[in-house]
């Protein structure tokens, strides 16, 4: 869906517009594309298709009934064997299992269940003859309502016991309807409890009430029971699936590329070295330098009247070239010349070893002794390599954790976050676009239909807007606009009085502030800013005509500003190695992503999107540091 630009043909234009406006089933397109091989479609064709609109409505609305019918098969299906498969043992039932029923459990209304999890809180009440627990396993937000009498607490040391948050629990029981105007439509009575984990509610730091977010980086082993960092974990979860989902269906692969490298992808320098060699300089921390300066010197002295005394010996056996006597002691001399050469030669090679690591002659880190065998890092990004397979099996994605030495202490970085990147064979930048846009707009759509409750969590405590913003998203067509455009807008704003604390002129990188102002203000939706100056953008970005702009793309959207970063790739062999001698960087490691140039080169193009920045946008927290589940900043890397 994302190669028919390059068909380059008005036909295709019909089809996919008639595609959009009337949902016409993508296998339609398909066949109407092969017909494009052959021959133009007529207008006729093209009426067939608008009069299939019916049709395809019709099939999406079964679609729709299909997949509302398989999710209640799934849910009867679970009630019909409530225990988790894989915790049989324990005959535990999740309470996603029980709460997450249409009906909220009231069909398993009078079954004998068992529940697991930790106490959120703990009440006791009758004056002490029972006591409510509010006992949640992580499996949904909403925690299951379990009343213990005092009689079935005894069996583990008494309600005090099982009442302090933090506790964890086990409990078999009935499951009961309760009073008209109660939260949920069901609790669970408890019979007995299978296992009980105290807390000392004395020393636990996680308090019932709201607790600050730096606080809780500070217990990074305990936050994820906190309902803010529990409601993040499971809409991260949801838009990985969400990811894999999304390009499983429209036909990627997914790549593993390398997490050590030794290319700088973005060609910034700000890269954390791989290398076993500070062990080395460990060992030898004190140790004495194997070779004196007083004794290299007195080597140099002796190799250099020694080179004397062999010009001297030549110069005599030269002049009376029968005299063997001569010509043996000038083969004596060379050879004493060599062996103090060769002495010399070691002493200054053991001189280079300087703190435990091996210097080159220029007195440069010599890797040959390091793992590798030369300077490893770990990756900034995995698109080079991703282009690799994109030129060979057209369709690729990655997945996975890249990494940064930026000494930023911002709540927008961090040291280790994930990426997604697809590449795509036969793709233009319009294409490109494309495909960004119904990836942001798919992974709306899932947490919608799929982390309702979370997200009424978060709109309520973090974000009051973050479910109508992904409504939004969700629903509008992203708007498009050039760099020289935006900037254009951007000045306009500042004329009429808007300021801005970065200065808007043509040239600039968009700050944080432009960009969310273009989507906030400006046109109140996501927008994708393409056509960015050269100088301000990496070396693999396809020039344009003009000379001084790349076929670059960023997606922006409300709250977080850039989403997404993408381009079309510099195909042409000879302007990509230019580029990369422009900025200065060493040719070698880059001879196998010149070489895919070189051997079949294709038009392609791909994006990269910082998944955390996804969550940001979804969740609407101002620190990138509760989105992750171990955060690494500067100074920082706990667990």
């Amino acid at each position: 869906p994302w190669a028919s630009s390059m068909l380059g043909t008005e036909s295709m234009r019909s089809v996919v517009s008639l595609r959009h406006r009337l949902s016409i089933p993508r296998s339609f397109v398909r066949q109407q594309v092969r017909c494009c091989s052959a021959a133009t479609p007529t207008t006729q064709t093209v009426k067939q298709m608008a009069s299939n609109g019916d049709l395809a409505a019709e099939v999406e609305a079964l679609r729709k009934q299909v997949a509302a019918l398989e999710t209640n098969i799934k849910q009867k299906e679970a009630q019909l064997n409530t225990v988790w498969p894989y915790s049989r043992s324990y005959g535990r039932t999740s309470i996603k299992t029980v709460l997450g029923a249409d009906d909220g459990g009231k069909s398993m209304i009078g079954k004998s269940l068992r529940v697991g999890g930790w106490v959120k809180t703990g009440r006791e009440a009758g004056a002490g003859a029972f006591a409510f627990l509010e006992v949640n396993d992580g499996s949904c937000f909403e925690s299951i309502q379990v009343m213990v009498t005092k009689e079935v607490a005894e069996a583990v040391g008494g309600l005090r016991k099982i009442v302090p948050s933090g506790t964890s629990v086990l409990v078999e029981g009935e499951l009961a309807a309760t009073p008209e105007g109660t939260k949920q439509a069901v609790e669970l009575k408890a019979t007995s409890i299978a296992h009980i984990g105290e807390c000392d509610a004395g020393t636990y730091p996680m308090a019932k009430k709201k607790t600050s977010y730096e606080f809780l980086r500070e217990k990074m082993h305990l936050r994820p029971r906190t309902n803010t960092i529990g409601a993040v974990a499971r809409i991260r979860n949801a838009l990985a699936f969400a990811t894999h989902s999304f390009f499983q269906q429209n036909g990627f692969l997914y790549v593993h590329t390398p997490i050590i490298t030794a290319s700088d992808c973005e060609g910034a320098g700000e890269m954390f070295q791989v290398t076993t060699l500070m062990s080395k300089a460990e060992q030898a921390a004190g140790a004495a330098p194997a070779v004196s300066e007083a004794e290299l010197a007195s080597l140099r002295a002796r190799a250099s009247e020694q080179g004397e005394k062999v010009k001297a010996a030549k110069a005599a056996a030269a002049a009376d070239k029968g005299n063997a006597e001569l010509a043996a002691a000038s083969k004596a001399a060379i050879d004493s010349l060599m062996k103090i050469k060769d002495e010399l030669a070691k002493a200054e090679e053991a001189a280079r070893v300087v703190g435990g690591l091996r210097r080159t002659p220029e007195g440069k880190i010599d890797y040959k002794d390091d793992f590798f065998g030369r300077p490893a890092f770990l990756t900034v990004s995995g698109q080079l390599q991703g282009e690799f397979y994109a030129c060979a099996l057209s369709n690729i994605y990655t997945f996975g954790p890249t990494f940064r030495a930026e000494m930023s202490y911002t709540g927008r970085h961090l040291a280790e976050f994930w990426m997604i990147e697809p590449e795509i064979a036969f793709c233009d930048l319009k294409d490109d676009m494309q495909c960004a846009e119904d990836y942001v707009r798919f992974c709306c759509k899932f947490l919608l239909d799929n982390c309702r409750q979370d997200l009424e969590f978060v709109a309520k405590m973090i974000d009051s807007s973050a479910i109508e913003r992904l409504e939004q998203v969700a629903h509008t067509p992203f708007k498009r606009v050039t760099y020289t455009e935006a900037i254009e807008l951007l000045e306009k704003a500042v004329a009429g009085g808007k300021k801005f604390e970065y200065p808007v002129s043509w040239g600039i990188d968009l700050a944080t502030e432009h960009e969310r102002f273009l989507t906030e203000d400006i046109f109140k939706q996501p927008v994708i800013v393409y056509n960015y100056p050269k100088d301000i953008k990496a070396f693999y970005m396809k020039l344009n005509e003009d000379g001084k702009t790349v076929a670059a793309m960023d997606v922006l959207v409300p709250k977080v500003g850039e989403l997404i970063g993408g381009s079309q790739r510099e195909d042409r062999y000879d302007v990509l190695k230019q580029r990369i001698e422009a900025q200065g960087m060493d040719i070698a490691p880059y001879e196998p992503y010149l070489d895919i140039r070189k051997y079949g080169s294709v038009p392609h193009s791909g994006f990269g999107l910082g998944f955390e920045r996804l969550i940001l946008f979804a969740t609407g927290l101002e620190n990138i540091r509760e989105v992750i589940p171990f955060p690494r900043w500067p100074g920082n890397a706990q667990c």
